[in-house]
């Protein structure tokens, strides 16, 4: 009698044990792993690393740099994951202090551009030929760059309306290529601002774009574990040239904030060339 009753409770006992063992395997299962620190994640860790310092100088560039080479090394649908998390994450301690000096009558309406056709570009990516798509990029792009080295701008007013399309061109070319850059750049600098209203505006109206590709992302079951985590772990290189990067800028001139912005337009343009894409091709081989 006394056995059985034992064996009951050993038994009801082990059953226990093994129960609670397989929960915290379960538990442990999605916690997810760290990414594996091959050449790859180095090659991208120094191109995040360059990106943090381009974006604390001048306010944007991250995009331009990491996507590219992002999506060559792990392929875009981890790197846009990835590129999101990890610009989301160090920019806010930076973002924070420019926010009162921002001219949000500016930043809102470009904003809601970002918003509205951010998914009329995610569509036209998915139908359209992405080779003649990256050459009108590019081409685009480089007439920006062309017309901020002539000096012209834009002398019209800027109502609320036009702001609106900016920001909606921006958004097609966000979600075509990551790029939403440009055309806000340009727009902004045709005011003629001054460097630190147009680095805070930039800040301002980028936070709030991916904070809404974070609510996308999310939405389309795209925050995996893998490259979040990827995403985390190069939020710390991209974090100590942020750092860099703000530092320099309070040392710049509004010249050499200019001729930094010209440069990343420029970079932006090269990297989005279908021409380029073999040596991408060639970086992902290399590193796998």
């Amino acid at each position: 009698m006394h056995s059985l009753v034992y064996a009951n409770w050993a038994s009801g006992g082990a059953g226990r044990t093994l129960r609670r063992v397989e929960r915290l395997r379960l538990r442990n299962s999605r916690v997810p792993a760290l990414p594996v620190f091959d050449a790859a994640f180095f090659i991208l860790a120094v191109t995040v690393f360059v990106a943090g310092v381009a974006r604390g100088l001048s306010g944007f560039g991250t995009g331009m740099i990491v996507a590219p080479v992002a999506a060559a090394l792990y392929g875009p649908k981890v790197a846009l994951v990835a590129l999101v998390i990890m610009d989301s994450l160090p920019t806010i301690p930076v973002t924070i202090p420019v926010l009162k000096i921002a001219r949000w009558r500016e930043v809102l309406p470009v904003a809601a551009g970002i918003a509205a056709l951010l998914p009329l570009g995610v569509y036209i990516l998915k139908v359209g030929d992405e080779v003649m798509l990256r050459w009108t990029i590019s081409a685009a792009i480089l007439l920006c760059a062309a017309l901020l080295w002539s000096g012209w701008r834009y002398l019209g007013r800027r109502t609320m309306p036009l702001s609106f399309a900016v920001g909606g061109i921006a958004g097609v070319l966000s979600g075509i290529a990551s790029i939403p850059g440009p055309p806000i750049i340009f727009y902004w600098m045709a005011a003629e601002l001054p460097a630190v209203i147009m680095r805070a505006n930039l800040l301002t109206v980028f936070v709030l774009g991916e904070s809404l590709s974070l609510v996308n992302l999310w939405a389309a079951g795209l925050l995996v574990g893998p490259a979040v985590m990827l995403g985390i772990t190069q939020a710390i290189p991209y974090f100590v040239g942020l750092m860099i990067g703000w530092k320099l800028h309070t040392r710049a001139s509004d010249e050499f904030y200019r001729r930094m912005t010209f440069i990343l337009i420029v970079l932006a343009a090269v990297l989005a060339l279908p021409a380029i894409e073999p040596l991408f091709r060639w970086l992902g081989q290399a590193a796998g």
